[in-house]
């Protein structure tokens, strides 16, 4: 009987709790509904705009960052080195006038000689200078030291692009840097004398490799800022008329060529006529031995 009772207030209790729960919440929201009530009220006597309502998902858009592509900026920031040289041969009139413009056009295009050669080969006078003219002046001291000319018995221009090389010597060159910096580094804080003796060793053929590798540099920016061309100009000795000779007169300088080569040929038997002398004699006495013992 006393559990019955007990059970019956329990469930009164229970009941009464959440009743109260109940109102608790409707009172809450009915002093929330009020608050808002209240200030749309204030907002609508201070004209205040309601705020905008909330993007949706699918109305806002990604914008995708611009970035600049990696071979562009590569690409301007990249200067092409290029090696030209140029090797012409030619034939005139006169070697004075001929090597008196080249020196004019070196004069105006701020080059340099470096091999001036002159001497005679078989039937002809010649002059080969060697020029290092800056490349930006290149072809306009070709044109200006082949005007006049007839044409060429050789004319080579080439271009070499050393660009790769030039970058791959240079990004080594600073790698190597980098490394001799950190060894800087450890000898500072080294204390002990094998390792100060190891790590000079080792800066001793890092710094090897860096002059080496600037000596590179060097060279190569010199060729790349300086081109080569080497002029041969020569005049036949047999003609008279320079680049401008007819076809019957090339066949008389090549028969006076012809005799010219005679008389040298015998010139050269009289200049060693003393081991023609000792020849004969040693051939006529083995002849004359030889003929003893047959008889």
């Amino acid at each position: 009987m006393k559990n019955i009772l007990f059970l019956l207030l329990f469930l009164v209790s229970f009941s009464g709790c959440k009743k109260a729960e109940e109102a608790t919440d409707q009172m809450i929201v009915a002093d929330a509904y009020a608050d808002a009530k209240d200030e749309i009220s204030v907002n609508e006597s201070l004209n205040v705009p309601p705020p905008p309502p909330a993007p949706k998902v699918d109305q806002v858009k990604f914008v995708k960052p611009v970035v600049a592509n990696a071979e562009e900026i590569v690409d301007e920031k990249l200067e092409q080195k290029i090696i030209k040289t140029g090797d012409i041969k030619f034939e005139t009139n006169n070697l004075g006038t001929t090597y008196n413009q080249m020196i004019t056009a070196v004069k105006k295009h701020n080059a340099i000689i470096q091999n001036d050669t002159e001497g005679k080969d078989y039937g002809s006078v010649f002059r080969r200078i060697t020029v290092r003219v800056p490349s930006k002046n290149f072809d306009l001291f070709l044109s200006d030291i082949s005007k006049g000319v007839t044409y060429f018995d050789n004319k080579e221009i080439s271009s070499q692009d050393v660009t790769e090389e030039y970058i791959d010597i240079d990004a080594r060159l600073k790698a190597k840097k980098i490394l001799e910096a950190r060894y800087l580094e450890l000898l500072k804080k080294a204390n002990k004398v094998s390792e100060m003796l190891e790590i000079e060793a080792q800066l001793s053929a890092i710094r090897e490799e860096i002059e080496a590798k600037e000596g590179q540099l060097r060279y190569m920016q010199s060729q790349v800022s300086m081109s080569t061309i080497t002029i041969e100009f020569y005049k036949t000795v047999a003609n008279e008329g320079g680049a401008t000779i007819s076809y019957g007169s090339k066949i008389w300088n090549a028969f006076t060529s012809g005799f010219n080569s005679i008389s040298s040929f015998f010139i050269g038997l009289l200049s060693i006529w003393p081991f023609l002398i000792i020849l004969a004699a040693a051939v006529y006495y083995i002849r004359k031995r030889f003929k003893k013992k047959t008889i």
